[in-house]
């Protein structure tokens, strides 16, 4: 008499549709947080209820619809001890590079005699998470000297346009564009693999 396969308990099925259900509202949760803090960046000014409450039911209904996507980093993770001051010196460190490119570009402008050498760099990235690329893509092009075009992710390499193309090899350009970020932001990558 021929066997016939076992099947999954009810008990075992409900199991994992729990399990299932649990890691979908982790993540909603976490893209609420998210897209929450998104919403009170854009509406900075004038606070009122009806637009936080708005902004809340926004945020969750948007949560809800991407999270099935797949894993999202919790925004609580950041008060780590270990991260927060990593990530202290990351935001001044970009504000600083901001600032000042802001001037020297300010400067060309007002400067019309100044040569304006831009143009299209590959520079390598050290960075291997997506995490790692989104933020160091993201953040070298808050600073207007160069903005993110392309990443060809197997080579390793980024894609910049330069308003000022640093002059040398390709490793002096990295040194002079997203470098001195993949330096801060490398022991973040390493915490989150």
């Amino acid at each position: 008499m021929a066997r016939r396969p076992r099947q999954a308990s009810r008990k075992g099925r409900a199991r994992g549709g729990a399990r299932a259900r649990a890691a979908t509202a982790r993540r909603a949760s976490r893209l609420t947080v998210w897209t929450f803090c998104v919403w009170l960046l854009l509406t900075w000014a004038p606070f009122t209820l009806e637009l936080e409450l708005f902004g809340a039911g926004f945020s969750l209904a948007v949560a809800l619809a991407i999270a099935p996507l797949g894993e999202v980093a919790a925004p609580w993770s950041a008060l780590d001890p270990r991260r927060l001051p990593r990530l202290l010196w990351l935001t001044v460190e970009a504000l600083a590079r901001i600032v000042v490119a802001n001037v020297k570009l300010a400067i060309r402008i007002w400067s019309p005699s100044r040569p304006v050498p831009s143009g299209m760099v590959i520079v390598p990235t050290a960075m291997r998470t997506d995490g790692g690329l989104t933020a160091v893509g993201l953040i070298s092009s808050l600073i207007v000297d160069n903005q993110i075009v392309d990443l060809e992710r197997d080579r390793h390499e980024l894609q910049y346009h330069a308003v000022a193309v640093p002059p040398g090899s390709a490793g002096d350009r990295r040194a002079a564009i997203n470098g001195p970020l993949e330096r801060l932001l490398a022991p973040l990558e390493d915490e989150a693999a």
